[in-house]
């Protein structure tokens, strides 16, 4: 008896998610602020095991029936928290970002768009000292269906399932989880990556983070127009893939120059068009859409399932 109580438990360790669960003790900072406040009220709506917030100045007291901390080392010493998602205005959510690496925090998710690409330069540097993964900024958020939501997005939207997205674009994001669902499947876990040109995570970290899940059967990748992420994946997934990859690139119809959105989307170079891209996606083994409700049943038909 006691080896098959040994053989679940091991079982039970290797069905992990990817980045969040519904085990994640999450913390908001810039928790008591208008947007804070919103969304940590969604999270908590959803069923993430929110544990408190961090607002410089309102230490001791509750909100939102969570504890209120001054300092996210407070936080993490009083609740074990170990995922953090940033509200901070821009000018200070560099700072708060290293202050959740320096406190312990394994996951950060910054929302906060429009910090100045500077600050972002030696925050990113700063943190690679620290035991951490840094999601975003100015990105929707993580979201492991039925689990946690860590971000912005709809949680409604996102059915249970097997397929994993990664996204530069939030509402693409949520456009795609519907479109899976409509073909009649679900979702393991969305990463937004966020469309800012300094970020955490890439898309080619993000696309390995789903390979590497054993729930995850399947993975759409969704990038935009500037920059070279989505190149980068797609050769990572030629050469190390084991999941088909549904992939669409936004910005198509975007004039040359022009930043579409977000900071990053911005056509420099010749491969940075949605054309280039798309071309080396199929290169490489990527099953390529051009229009976004095509994602669910692309996907279904490369698993079999249409």
């Amino acid at each position: 008896m006691p080896n098959k109580c040994l053989f679940l438990t091991r079982k039970k360790q290797q069905v992990m998610s990817v980045l969040v669960n519904k085990n994640s003790r999450v913390i908001v900072q810039g928790f008591t602020g208008s947007e804070g406040t919103f969304h940590a009220s969604q999270m908590i709506e959803f069923g993430t095991n929110v544990v408190g917030g961090v607002t410089p100045g309102k230490g001791g007291s509750t909100h939102l029936d969570r504890p209120v901390f001054n300092t996210v080392a407070d936080a993490v010493q009083q609740t074990q928290a170990d995922t953090s998602i940033i509200f901070v205005p821009p000018a200070f959510a560099a700072d708060a970002i290293m202050e959740a690496a320096e406190a312990g925090i394994k996951v950060i998710v910054c929302i906060t768009e429009g910090i100045p690409v500077n600050d972002m330069v030696k925050a990113k540097e700063y943190i690679k000292g620290f035991n951490t993964r840094l999601i975003g900024p100015n990105c929707p958020g993580v979201i492991t269906a039925g689990e946690a939501k860590v971000g912005i997005m709809p949680g409604f939207v996102f059915k249970t399932g097997k397929i994993g997205i990664v996204s530069k674009s939030g509402t693409l994001t949520y456009e795609a989880a519907d479109q899976v669902a409509k073909a009649g499947m679900g979702i393991t876990t969305a990463i937004g990556i966020g469309g800012d040109p300094i970020i955490g995570t890439t898309t080619r970290e993000a696309v390995e983070l789903l390979m590497n899940d054993p729930e995850t059967e399947g993975i759409v990748m969704i990038g935009e127009i500037g920059g070279n992420l989505e190149a980068i994946a797609a050769r990572w997934i030629k050469e190390n893939g084991t999941k088909p990859v549904v992939g669409f690139i936004a910005g198509e119809t975007a004039p040359k120059g022009r930043t579409m959105g977000h900071a990053g989307a911005i056509v420099g170079g010749k491969d940075d068009t949605a054309e280039a891209k798309k071309r080396i996606m199929k290169e490489c083994g990527i099953h390529v859409v051009d229009s976004p409700a095509q994602i669910g049943a692309k996907m279904a038909e490369v698993l079999g399932k249409a």
